[in-house]
């Protein structure tokens, strides 16, 4: 019997299911942060951001992701994001009006993408502004040994973060 490969509409699925996965880590991730389990919360974190690289090469291997999924993960990156943000300024490891900034630029964006076609693809830029965060906050909750240094990486790693999220916003309004 000949083996048959996975289709195109199988992976979407999966690519699907992952974002669902990381929608759902928003909650536990606040609340273990919340309750001093920094080391679940990182990795919860980091399991956030592994996904998000992998339903974008099951969508790459699809031929491209579902619509639905076009519009939800983008969204699902926002949750994974905002739950750290949240505890890093109530620990005010980053000033709040740069938190509540680039929260108002995730939510405008937000808005922006789900009235564009197709979800409005992510820009390089983009891109490179989550992948920015992501290291950012995981440096930003280090929760082991070293973790003066960890965070100090992570404070300044945050800021091109924020100019970059800026930049590309500016970039998707002009678009239209």
């Amino acid at each position: 019997m000949a083996r048959q490969g996975i289709g195109p509409g199988r992976w979407r699925q999966l690519a699907d299911g992952l974002t669902v996965g990381r929608a759902l880590l928003g909650l536990p991730l606040i609340v273990a942060l919340a309750s001093g389990q920094l080391a679940l919360g990182w990795g919860l974190l980091l399991l956030g951001g592994l996904s998000d690289w992998a339903d974008g090469v099951l969508a790459r291997r699809a031929g491209g992701g579902s619509e639905w999924g076009a519009r939800l993960d983008p969204l699902t990156d926002k949750i994974l994001i905002a739950a750290p943000l949240l505890w890093i300024g109530a620990e005010g490891l980053l000033p709040l009006w740069a938190i509540w900034l680039l929260l108002a630029r995730e939510l405008l964006i937000s808005g922006w993408r789900s009235a564009a076609t197709g979800g409005g693809p992510a820009s390089l830029g983009g891109k490179a502004k989550t992948i920015l965060q992501f290291v950012a906050l995981l440096l930003l909750i280090w929760p082991w040994g070293g973790a003066g240094w960890a965070q100090l990486i992570g404070f300044w790693l945050f800021w091109p973060s924020l100019l970059l999220a800026l930049s590309s916003a500016w970039g998707y309004l002009r678009r239209g």
